[in-house]
């Protein structure tokens, strides 16, 4: 990325704004250098030549007084507003990078996870010094350097030369280092990010490893990737400091050569002692922003790999969408036509071919790796098939290809139910309900909702809580049992208008009277004339099953890896979610 790179001004909004705002203020800062210097210089130099202060004296002071206020007014106008748009701006880029992310599908996000996480945490972080120390100056030297210089060539022409000879000097040194700076800074954001990775695993599977006695090994491998992330940090300061050093060093020396030339011409009565004032003080503020732009370098490095990160994930290409409305899925068949999808150098699903008819419970049933999972994906629209199609069979018109149906349609009528719910903090009836459908504390319950809850023994959970459906759950739903967490879902996939629901192991990991209760609200699903999908492993859901398909994987026929992996599993389920989830997917 180039120091202002035209991509985020592309996608976001508040820094198309502030960069406008900074070069306003940039402008109006340069003006009120140029005359505070012309009034100091008009009232100090009477005085150099030995005389008394003039009849109008008092009132340059004033005018100094009010220019100096000026401009104490807008650098702080100028500086409250940097903050404020490196909020909006990391604020902006996040949702944005959220829900491309979430476009770009399960596939996708198996690979990219841990680093998208890396980047919208403490990556784009390194985006606030970028905002508010860095560009600003970067700003401020495109306007008030020029500006000055100008006013320089002006009144001096001599002290304009060494100007020119100087200034060209600072650009060609930046360009230089930050091109060295800008590997280091790829190399720190790198290594963040698999530190990350690693403690998130670690912290994923704690309990696990504490049990078997196999911490150590992960907490050592923490421990050296923590120094290999010390090492790039401090190899990208070095670098910073150094470029901030010689920068310095370059423009003392530069103001150092315009004051003693300017001082000479003063002592041997070639200048004036007002113009030299004027020049002696304007030459400082001619290299100050590129001062300072040497100074916050470092805050430029971090920033610039930061968005470069998150560009190359906005520029990532989405998968091809429908258009389509989605037939009424109530009265709708799917056909799934000899359905492939290329995982871990294998075909799961290998050729599926079934029918899925309208108000029928439909179990997809195999040995774990088959690609019950990546079916269900394939069903849900969040993952393009590498072989086959999916076809819905509305009651009129002809069949119509999923993937020419407009994806947010067809999750309208889509309630999806994965292994791990999906759970925001909040009430038991908010969680329920979801948040289109929100209500106020204190409001009654739905009649839907206490019907639901009752159809899936969920009201015994509600009835056994101290505060019923007022109880506040965690992230996850932090503060219910696993089965718990199951039947909350099943009641708000019930609670839905969804006439198709698909369940992924909702009896994984529950014990007998948990599983009934389970089972008992797959039942009601389907008494109210929903189409239920359900992967089952357990009997008691196959027994239940008006139509088991069986789901076969087989090895690639070239025998090669696949590029990527699939963004889900038998074992996993979904990695992420689409940018609109369907319905009773989750809060």
């Amino acid at each position: 990325m180039k120091p202002l790179d035209p991509r985020l001004t592309r996608y976001a909004r508040a820094a198309r704004r502030y960069i406008a705002t900074t070069a306003v203020t940039g402008v109006l800062i340069a003006g009120l250098v140029v005359a505070q210097a012309w009034l100091i210089s008009r009232i100090v130099a009477p005085l150099m030549a030995g005389g008394a202060a003039g009849a109008g004296t008092a009132s340059l002071v004033r005018a100094l007084a009010a220019v100096v206020a000026a401009r104490a007014a807008v650098v702080h106008f100028q500086e409250s507003r940097a903050h404020r748009a490196a909020t909006r701006t990391i604020i902006e880029l996040r949702r944005r990078v959220v829900a491309h992310a979430a476009a770009l599908g399960p596939r996708w996000q198996a690979v990219n996870a841990a680093r998208t996480a890396t980047v919208l945490t403490r990556g784009l972080d390194d985006l606030e010094p970028y905002f508010t120390r860095y560009l600003p100056q970067l700003i401020l030297a495109s306007t008030l350097t020029p500006l000055t210089a100008l006013v320089m060539l002006l009144q001096d022409a001599p002290s304009t030369l060494a100007v020119a000879l100087t200034i060209p000097l600072i650009p060609v040194f930046m360009i230089l280092i930050g091109r060295l700076t800008r590997q280091h800074s790829a190399e720190r954001l790198a290594a963040m990010e698999r530190l990350g990775a690693q403690v998130l695993d670690l912290v994923a599977g704690l309990p696990t490893l504490k049990a078997l006695g196999r911490e150590i090994g992960p907490g050592t491998r923490i421990e050296r990737l923590g120094r290999a992330y010390n090492r790039t940090t401090m190899a990208t300061l070095r670098v910073a400091f150094l470029s901030g050093a010689v920068l310095e060093f370059i423009t003392t020396l530069s103001v150092a050569i315009i004051a003693v030339e300017v001082g000479l011409r003063l002592l041997f009565g070639r200048m004036d002692p007002a113009t030299g004032l004027l020049v002696i003080m304007i030459a400082p503020e001619v290299y100050q922003p590129l001062r300072r732009v040497g100074l916050h370098f470092h805050a430029s490095a971090n920033g610039v790999a930061a968005a470069d990160a998150v560009f190359e994930i906005l520029d990532a290409p989405l998968p091809e969408r429908g258009e389509l409305p989605a037939p009424d899925l109530s009265r709708a068949a799917i056909r799934i036509e000899d359905l492939s999808v290329t995982a871990r150098g294998a075909r799961a699903p290998a050729g599926l071919s079934a029918t899925i008819r309208p108000g029928r419970l439909v179990a997809l049933a195999g040995p774990s790796g088959a690609g019950k999972t990546t079916a269900s994906q394939v069903l849900l629209g969040l993952l393009a098939p590498d072989d086959g199609r999916v076809l819905v069979l509305p009651e009129e018109g002809g069949a119509v290809d999923l993937a020419r149906i407009d994806p947010a349609s067809w999750w309208e009528q889509v309630a999806w139910v994965p292994q791990r719910p999906a759970i925001a903090p909040g009430t038991l009836a908010r969680a329920v309900a979801g948040p289109h459908r929100p209500a106020a504390p204190g409001d009654p319950v739905p009649p839907e909702l206490e019907a639901a809850a009752r159809a899936t023994g969920f009201d015994e959970v509600v009835a056994a809580l101290p505060e019923g459906w007022a109880t506040r759950i965690g992230h996850g739903g932090a503060g219910l049992s696993v089965g718990q967490r199951q039947r909350l879902a099943l009641t708000r996939a019930l609670a839905s208008p969804a006439p198709l629901v698909i369940l992924d192991e909702p009896t994984a990991h529950l014990d007998a009277a948990a599983e009934a209760h389970v089972l008992a609200g797959v039942a009601a699903l389907r008494e109210a004339g929903r189409t239920v999908v359900v992967i089952a492993h357990r009997r008691a859901l196959l027994a239940v099953a008006d139509d088991v398909i069986e789901v076969r994987s087989a090895p690639r026929p070239d025998g090669g890896r696949a590029e990527e992996d699939r963004g889900g599993d038998d074992q996993g389920g979904a990695v992420g979610a689409p940018a609109r989830e369907p319905a009773g997917a989750g809060t």
